[in-house]
C-alpha cells in the first residue's frame, strides 16, 4: 500500500510538474537563446519574450544604436579621418588605413553591412572627438529618445566590457526606432554592394544569412544584425515582414549560429500566423458627454488574426482597445480637439509676436526718439517765453 501511495504522490506531483510547464508558456515555442523577443515593429508590442529585461552583452548589435545615432545627429556627407586607433582595432573591419578619408554615409555602411569595428571608431571619433564621450551622449540619447532601461554602452562597436550590456527588450527598442528612419532601413536591408577604400576594393555581403537568403522564408526580411563576442555568444537582430504586420525579433547569448536563426524562424512564424498591425484613424472623432477627442498623430496596435476588436473610451479621453473576451490588448492618451485648438492658436499668437518683435522694437525706438525731439522743441519755445 506504501508503494502504491507514493507512486500516486509521484504522479501527482508529475502532473502539476507538467501542468505548471504548459501554463508558462501557451504558444508552445521552445528557443534555446538565453534571452529572446518578439515585437510588432509598428506598435512596439511585444508579442513573446524570454528573460527580455536581463541584462546582457551584445557584441555587434550594438551598431545598430550607434549607426541611427550617426544618422540622426550628423551630416551623412561630412568627411571622417582615420585615425590610427581606428586601423588597429581588433575584430571584423573593413580594412581602413590612418589618414584615409571617408564620409560618414559610407563608414555606416561598412558598419552595418560588414560589421566594420574599424569603421564605428571612425565615426564616434569624428562626431564627439573619442569612443568615450561618443559612448556617453549615446547613451544619453538612448534613453531621452528611445527610452531604453537596461541599457548602458562603453564603446561604439560592441567589442567586450565589463559594463557594456543591453536587454533583448531594449535591444527590440532601439531596432524598432532606428526601422523607421529611411537611410537606417535601406542599408540595414542592404544585401550587398561595392566598396571602395585606400587599401581594400570589394563587394561587402550581408553576415545576416535570412537577409541573403540562406534559410527559407516566405514573408519579405527587411533586413538584420549579426554579433558575435566569447562573451555573448551569437546574437541576432531580425526585422521581417508580410501584408499584415511588420516583426522585430531579437535572440541574445545562442550557443550556436544556427540555434540563433532556429529561435529567430520559430518566432517570426509564431507572429506572422497569429498577429497583425492596425492603424487608427487620424479622421476618426471620439465624443464623450461635451468633449470631442481625436488623435493628431498616427496610432498602431496589435491584435490577433480575424479577431473582432472593440473601442471604448473614457470621460478622460483614454481610448481602449479589447478583444473578443474584453481583455483589453492596448490603451492610448487622445487628445481634446479644443485644447489642440487652443494650443494651436496659442503657438500662432506666439509665432505672430515673434515675428512682430524687431518691428515692435524699431516703432518704439523711433516712439522715443520722436517725442523727446518734441520735448526738445517745447522746452526751446518755453524757454524764449520766460
Amino acid at each position: 500500500m506504501k508503494k502504491i501511495a507514493s507512486l500516486i504522490v509521484f504522479m501527482v506531483l508529475t502532473m502539476s510538474t507538467l501542468s505548471a510547464a504548459f501554463a508558462q508558456d501557451e504558444t508552445g515555442i521552445e528557443l534555446e537563446s538565453e534571452s529572446a523577443v518578439l515585437m510588432d515593429t509598428k506598435s512596439g508590442k511585444i508579442l513573446y519574450e524570454k528573460n527580455s529585461s536581463q541584462r546582457m552583452a551584445p557584441a555587434s548589435l550594438t551598431k545598430i544604436a550607434t549607426a541611427i545615432y550617426a544618422i540622426e545627429t550628423s551630416d551623412l556627407e561630412e568627411i571622417a579621418v582615420v585615425s590610427e586607433n581606428a586601423e588597429r582595432v581588433e575584430g571584423t573591419r573593413v580594412y581602413l588605413e590612418a589618414g584615409e578619408t571617408m564620409s560618414l554615409r559610407q563608414l555606416i555602411q561598412g558598419l552595418l553591412i560588414n560589421s566594420g569595428n574599424d569603421a564605428a571608431i571612425v565615426i564616434a571619433e569624428h562626431i564627439h572627438g573619442s569612443t568615450e564621450k561618443f559612448a556617453e551622449h549615446l547613451n544619453q540619447y538612448l534613453k531621452e529618445k528611445i527610452g531604453v532601461q537596461n541599457t548602458h554602452f562603453l564603446n561604439p562597436h560592441g567589442l567586450y566590457e565589463e559594463n557594456h550590456y543591453t536587454s533583448a527588450a531594449d535591444m527590440a527598442k532601439i531596432t524598432n526606432y532606428a526601422l523607421q528612419n529611411d537611410i537606417f532601413r535601406e542599408i540595414f536591408g542592404t544585401k550587398q554592394m561595392e566598396w571602395h577604400g585606400e587599401s581594400w576594393d570589394t563587394t561587402l555581403v550581408t553576415h545576416h544569412l535570412l537577409l541573403k537568403g540562406e534559410y527559407a522564408i516566405a514573408e519579405t526580411v527587411v533586413g538584420g544584425k549579426t554579433g558575435y563576442v566569447d562573451e555573448s555568444l551569437h546574437t541576432l537582430a531580425t526585422a521581417a515582414k508580410n501584408d499584415q504586420i511588420e516583426l522585430t525579433v531579437v535572440t541574445l547569448k545562442s550557443r550556436t549560429k544556427e540555434a540563433g536563426y532556429s529561435d529567430t524562424l520559430n518566432l517570426l512564424h509564431y507572429g506572422f500566423q497569429n498577429y497583425q498591425t492596425q492603424k487608427l484613424s487620424n479622421d476618426k472623432e471620439y465624443k464623450v458627454g461635451n468633449h470631442t477627442y481625436k488623435s493628431f498623430e498616427s496610432i498602431y496596435y496589435t491584435k490577433p488574426i480575424d479577431e473582432f476588436v472593440s473601442e471604448e473610451i473614457n470621460e478622460n479621453g483614454t481610448l481602449k482597445i479589447k478583444d473578443v473576451q474584453g481583455k483589453l490588448l492596448d490603451s492610448f492618451q487622445l487628445t481634446p480637439i479644443q485644447a489642440k485648438a487652443a494650443q494651436s492658436n496659442q503657438e500662432g499668437e506666439q509665432l505672430f509676436f515673434k515675428h512682430r518683435q524687431p518691428t515692435l522694437l524699431i516703432y518704439s525706438f523711433l516712439l522715443v526718439v520722436s517725442m523727446l525731439f518734441i520735448w526738445k522743441i517745447v522746452a526751446g519755445i518755453l524757454k524764449k517765453k520766460h
